[in-house]
């Protein structure tokens, strides 16, 4: 199966280090957090990698020219601005397309101790996405019904609520995750987004999806993670135990 990597992102929530140097290769005990997913998801038998740049794009491909992880690496650019986690990965499709018909995309800056192995077997060919998700307090959670299908999304906080159902769905039915950037995708999601902007979230992609199509979700048990997006949380991973 292959991989696309995320590691398109400004970073501004790290400056001054992204300043000069892109967020994906910002080290955690030494090692960049780019390698670090890369080596990761390869150990689990990920054989193919796309890895999308646009901040300090030459500094990335450079790293991945210098170093020799063993397994076919290519690089999608997005030249005038990162096109988000949805127009990220149309805009990779032509590198993502394989025999298997899905592929994985994994935010590079998310380190856990997943079992990838585990997460994918948790996959089904008829889901156009499956969806690892993280149970945790915060303002905006994705909403599943009692199959872990994908039924809306809230922000708590300002009371806004997302879904193909509305008017007739009930939020307070549904159970609430955060998703944590880790997913299945199917490659017919491409025919999907032909008509959609360059740039555009795939959560919006998802939820307008969901009511036609089977985006699943799934919680890992034990899962232990950390989104490195803040300076505490870079802090917090130098010590990280699962490293």
């Amino acid at each position: 199966m292959k991989a696309l990597i995320f590691a398109a992102g400004l970073g501004t929530r790290l400056r001054p280090i992204t300043d000069t140097l892109p967020k994906a290769l910002v080290p955690v005990a030494g090692v960049p957090m780019l390698e670090r997913v890369l080596c990761k998801l390869r150990d689990a038998g990920i054989d193919a990698f796309v890895v999308n740049v646009h901040h300090f794009a030459e500094q990335i491909e450079a790293f991945l020219s210098e170093n020799v992880f063993g397994v076919p690496v290519a690089v999608s650019r997005e030249e005038r601005e990162p096109l988000e986690t949805g127009g990220g990965i149309r805009h990779a499709a032509p590198l993502l397309a394989s025999s298997e018909g899905r592929f994985l995309v994994h935010n590079a800056d998310i380190l856990s101790n997943l079992d990838i192995n585990w997460f994918l077997e948790q996959d089904a060919p008829e889901n156009l996405a499956t969806l690892l998700l993280v149970d945790a307090p915060a303002d905006r959670y994705l909403l599943f019904d009692d199959d872990m299908r994908l039924a809306g999304w809230t922000n708590v906080r300002m009371g806004e609520v997302k879904s193909p159902y509305l008017p007739d769905f009930d939020p307070a039915q549904c159970r609430r995750y955060s998703f944590c950037g880790i997913h299945i995708v199917s490659e017919a999601v491409f025919e999907k987004m032909a008509a959609w902007p360059e740039k555009f979230s795939i959560i919006d992609f998802y939820l307008s999806e969901c009511a036609g199509g089977t985006i699943r979700g799934v919680v890992a048990p034990d899962l232990h993670l950390i989104d490195i997006g803040s300076p505490e949380k870079l802090a917090e991973a130098q010590h990280c135990p699962f490293l």
